[in-house]
Formats: C-alpha cells, structure tokens, sequence
C-alpha cells in the first residue's frame, strides 16, 4: 500500500511541477507504477500473501460467530 500513496504523491508533485519533482521524469513515475503491478500480480501471489490476507478474514468472521453464539447461550 505505501507504494500505491507514493505513486500518487508523485503523480501529484510531478503534475503541479511542485519544486524539484518539476524537472523529474514521467518515466520514474511509470516505473513505480510496473513495480507496483508486478508485486502485486506476481510476488505477492508466490508468497500466498494473498492468501494469508483471506485467511486473516476468515479467521476475525469466525472468532465473532463464536463470540456472538457463546453470548447468546450465556443470556438463556
């Protein structure tokens, strides 16, 4: 995520030609974007950190039914 908040910085800074991102190129602007799409096409994919991700879901949605289920036997 910190890469995404980076790119639009830049794309702001290098946009409104703020101070010394004035003179710097589109191209280094690109190549964070072809970062970006790789890390999360393919490396993230390689170290199922994806995966990881839907499991910590999963694994919060469970942890509140039983939550919710062990609260509701406890008010009969």
């Amino acid at each position: 995520m910190p890469i995404i908040i980076l790119i639009a910085a830049l794309i702001g800074l290098r946009y409104f030609e703020v101070w010394k991102f004035a003179e710097m190129s589109w191209w280094w602007v690109i190549l964070l974007m072809v970062i970006a799409f790789i890390w999360f096409e393919f490396v993230e994919k390689i170290f199922g950190l994806d995966k990881k991700k839907a499991h910590n879901v999963d694994e919060e949605r469970r942890k509140a039914r039983v939550k919710e289920a062990f609260e509701k036997s406890q008010k009969k």
